[in-house]
């Protein structure tokens, strides 16, 4: 039993570093998302996939060791949580505290990294907006009906309004 909480704590660590490595790329995607660099975005995303493949690894790992320390201790896998574990390690202290530890500092991470990524969504959700904005200004300008301006010969010169330069510029 004290090998497979070991084996537990281990796994629980090496998550928190995963999830607290994930969620540093979350927080340096926040600017890039602001200032709306591609490249720099596509990197972090494909780091990110790295890092979630490390996490589901270790996820499997955590549910084999939780799933083998239920059958020493008899109990059915799905209801055993790790605030009963805590619970259950009054005997040994120091196990106690280190599992204790890894819980709250998983949950931390875990818990930020949801923050940011709901940040990160909302950014997101409103640079899409600019663009179909963007985009619906440039189709309504196409669509802008043609000025009645005659030249001294009495020929339409076509201009159409609100269009000076025949071109969408964005500083105005």
């Amino acid at each position: 039993m004290a090998s497979l909480m070991e084996n537990l704590i281990e796994v629980l660590e090496q998550e928190c570093i995963e999830y607290e490595g994930l969620l540093g790329l979350s927080q340096k995607k926040t600017p890039i998302i602001v200032s709306g660099n591609l490249e720099e975005l596509q990197k972090i995303t494909d780091d990110e996939q790295e890092s979630v493949g490390g996490i589901t690894h270790l996820e499997k790992k955590r549910v084999e060791v939780t799933a083998d320390i239920a059958n020493v201790l008899n109990k059915d896998v799905a209801t055993l949580k790790l605030a009963n574990l805590i619970d259950m390690l009054a005997a040994r202290p120091e196990e106690q505290q280190r599992l204790a530890a890894a819980h709250d500092r998983l949950q931390r991470a875990v818990h930020e990294l949801r923050r940011t990524n709901e940040q990160n969504r909302e950014l997101l959700a409103n640079a899409l907006e600019m663009v179909e904005f963007e985009m619906s200004l440039l189709q309504a300008s196409n669509a802008a009906p043609e000025t009645a301006n005659y030249t001294k010969n009495a020929y339409n010169t076509g201009d159409t309004m609100g269009i000076a330069s025949g071109r969408f510029d964005a500083k105005q």
